[in-house]
């Protein structure tokens, strides 16, 4: 008797615990995909096949369909820009040729159309031409916002959306060789894996993990589909919402929206740790991942009836973006909506250091332009060339400061 107790008791601890790992796993999920042992995730490497390994066998724990081209994984090569004789420990082909990975999981309830939600799981490894990081010490370069955080809460829907909301499909894809130019997104869209005709949106999220205190979330790509703007808008009760309806973005929703299917990005902004050693997995508002979480469930459960959405095309800002000879070594805040240009970091040894501008610092003025909006501060930088000098003006708190700087 005793026994057959401890054999119920058993079973019933180890449901619950299934239960309850699966849905609350976002910091487990982001601290080993963040860890030093994964040398920075870059694709090609060891440390991102490691990383791919853990995502395949967590959708495998999930339940999810193996739905790439050797099981959860679909490799693709391709010729890399860095040479795989430097530092970086590339897994080199016998043609040149460097293999990535995407990780895709499916869950088919047997519905006419399915909805793609992906968020890209390589980093920097230990740097490279995207390091923001100026020290001469090598230093791995975690990516735990940038973009662990994605992955984790793209793990976290599927395990809510298991059995639920069964009006659609849903496919799961973590993707490889964003950070060298969506390589991984680019090749699915044009290698896919199920019927894209019957993809209804995809939902993308890169860096979700550094939520501030105002609790501010951009989305872009609202303007894809004529119904994202009243869906987000009414299932929105903690966010100030930013929204920007173009489908064109740095992230891999670019490759599904060029493929004529709405998109909605999310994202909670850059900060000083953006591309740096810094971006550690103790530093990001898990409180905040798991709220974006549910806010993509409601937004996936309001639409769960509405059959294939309808896609729309967006003005392309990148067309209208002006080209730059010069910089000057800041990160912008692209979620601040005042007036200005408001400073979110500032890189070493960069004209803005050199000039005295700070953190938090709102570009007003630049040369002899008006800064209203980063479109404005980047037309107005777009004059300059090297070795040109002007003035700047930045509101500091409540007073505004002059400085010169030398480009």
């Amino acid at each position: 008797m005793k026994n057959t107790l401890f054999l119920i008791f058993l079973v019933a601890f180890i449901s619950c615990k299934t239960d309850i790992n699966q849905k609350n796993r976002i910091k487990e999920d982001v601290t080993f995909l963040a860890s030093d042992a994964l040398e920075g995730r870059q694709t090609g490497t060891d440390g991102e096949k490691k990383a791919a390994n853990y995502i395949a066998n967590r959708f495998k724990e999930l339940g999810l369909e193996a739905k790439g081209t050797e099981g959860y994984l679909q490799p693709f090569t391709f010729k890399p820009k860095t040479n795989p004789h430097d530092e970086v420990k590339f897994d080199v082909n016998g043609d040149g040729t460097i293999t990535g990975n995407n990780v895709i999981g499916f869950v088919d309830n047997k519905a006419e159309n399915t909805i793609i939600i992906g968020a890209h799981f390589d980093h920097l490894g230990f740097g490279g031409e995207g390091s923001l990081y100026r020290d001469s010490i090598k230093a791995v370069h975690n990516g735990a916002d940038d973009n662990a955080s994605g992955v984790s809460v793209l793990l976290n829907l599927a395990a809510k959306l298991k059995e639920k909301n069964t009006n659609n499909n849903y496919l799961f894809m973590a993707f490889s060789g964003e950070e060298m130019g969506l390589l991984g997104s680019n090749y699915f869209v044009k290698n896919p894996t199920i019927e894209t005709k019957k993809v209804s949106y995809m939902i993308n999220m890169d860096m979700v993990g550094r939520m501030k205190k105002d609790s501010t979330l951009a989305v872009y790509g609202t303007g894809t589909s004529p119904i994202f703007k009243q869906v987000l808008k009414s299932h929105n009760d903690n966010f100030k919402l930013i929204q920007q309806e173009s489908g064109v973005g740095p992230s891999d929703h670019t490759s599904f929206y060029l493929a004529d299917i709405p998109v909605l990005h999310f994202f909670t902004g850059q900060h000083e740790d953006y591309h740096k050693p810094g971006d550690d997995s103790e530093k990001l508002n898990y409180d905040g991942m798991y709220l974006i979480s549910d806010y993509i469930f409601n937004i996936i459960t309001d639409l769960d009836d509405n059959g294939k959405l309808a896609f729309r095309k967006t003005k392309n800002e990148s067309e209208s973006t002006p080209r730059f000879k010069v910089g000057l070594g800041v990160i912008p805040d692209y979620l601040f909506d005042g007036k200005g240009m408001r400073i979110d970091g500032v890189s070493e040894n960069k004209p803005a250091q050199k000039a005295g501008l700070k953190k938090g610092d709102i570009v007003i003025k630049l040369g002899d332009s008006t800064i209203t909006n980063m479109m404005s501060y980047m037309r107005a930088l777009s004059i300059f060339e090297k070795g040109n000098s002007t003035k700047v003006i930045v509101k500091r708190g409540d007073k505004e400061v002059e400085k010169v700087i030398n480009f």
